[in-house]
């Protein structure tokens, strides 16, 4: 059964997320991040950054969820997978870590990134319903998980961008969503 660390209010709600929707087994271990858990040799053995999340699959550990959902991507997911899909879901999933999160929820660039990456977003998903291929994939709760997070942690809304919004609730009302992100939006 794999193991996933997460804390209140971390990203490990993402791989959370994932997990429901492979339907894979898995416990989930709060540390307790105010009194240093993470910070404690235990943990740094699983990770040495002592960030959350990370997970330990059979002995096999890894940590940051772009990285943890491309592995479970491989591991578990039941779709067919080419190199070139793989690379389109990977693309997705480092937009989301390295581009669609720091350029809003860092509040100086907010603005300016939100008027170059949303139109563009917007517009794929009025074309598609899903990231790739128009099937749910780990790329799409990568960059779901932000944009799900954008209404509740920086009061966003898309109703500039209707496609995005139809999507963000498209997302939200998935099962493993509910049993995950969508547990912490209360």
């Amino acid at each position: 059964m794999i193991k996933l660390y997460g804390g209140k209010r971390s990203r490990a709600a993402i791989a959370q997320w994932y997990l429901e929707e492979l339907q894979v087994p898995y416990e989930f271990i709060t540390l307790d991040m105010e009194n240093g858990e993470h910070r404690k040799p235990e943990f740094l053995a699983i990770n040495p950054m002592g960030k959350v999340p990370a997970i330990e699959d059979n002995g096999f550990y890894l940590w940051e969820s772009g990285a943890i959902l491309s592995y479970l991507s491989d591991q578990y997911a039941k779709e067919q997978s080419t190199p070139q899909k793989r690379a389109e879901i990977n693309q997705w999933i480092l937009f989301a870590n390295a581009t669609l999160g720091p350029g809003i929820f860092i509040e100086s660039s907010r603005e300016t990134e939100k008027s170059k990456l949303f139109p563009p977003l917007n517009d794929h998903l009025s074309k598609h319903d899903y990231l790739v291929d128009n099937q749910f994939t780990a790329a799409d709760v990568a960059v779901g998980a932000y944009l799900a997070y954008m209404p509740m942690m920086l009061q966003l809304d898309f109703s500039d961008y209707p496609a995005i919004a139809n999507y963000v609730k498209r997302l939200s009302e998935r099962d493993g969503f509910k049993a995950s992100l969508g547990s912490r939006s209360n």
